[in-house]
């Protein structure tokens, strides 16, 4: 079974740091594009990060640049996101899904599987 489980959401303050975990089950990373989206109340998802595993090369969303870091764990079939100087427009449910191919890879549609998303709230 294709799997996708985010995990490292909660609350913090403005300012502060939070780690989020992608970790895939039943298939390997090796051939894919991982994304990270957000999701807030009334809003549309939007494109966060994304890495293309094959290369490591790595891209963001003008909102996130220079806070936000996509790494991966090839051992523990994982992508990561670093999230660092938090704001409180931060504030979303975060998605990380896998697609096949690179194309577009800032729309959501363009992903094969998702995972259910992880709070991260961020409030003083």
């Amino acid at each position: 079974q294709l799997q996708l489980v985010e995990s490292g959401g909660g609350l913090v303050q403005p300012g502060g740091s939070l780690r989020l975990s992608c970790e895939a089950s039943g298939f390997t990373l090796d051939n894919y594009v991982i994304g990270w989206f957000r999701q807030a109340p009334g809003k549309a998802r939007e494109f966060v990060a994304a890495l293309r595993w094959s290369t490591g090369n790595t891209y963001y969303a003008d909102s996130v640049k220079g806070r936000f870091t996509i790494s991966r764990d090839n051992a523990k079939n994982t992508v990561h996101l670093q999230m660092n100087s938090l704001k409180p427009e931060d504030t979303a449910v975060y998605y990380c899904a896998a697609g096949v191919t690179f194309w577009q890879y800032t729309n959501p549609g363009r992903y094969d599987y998702w995972g259910r998303g992880t709070q991260v709230t961020v409030s003083s």
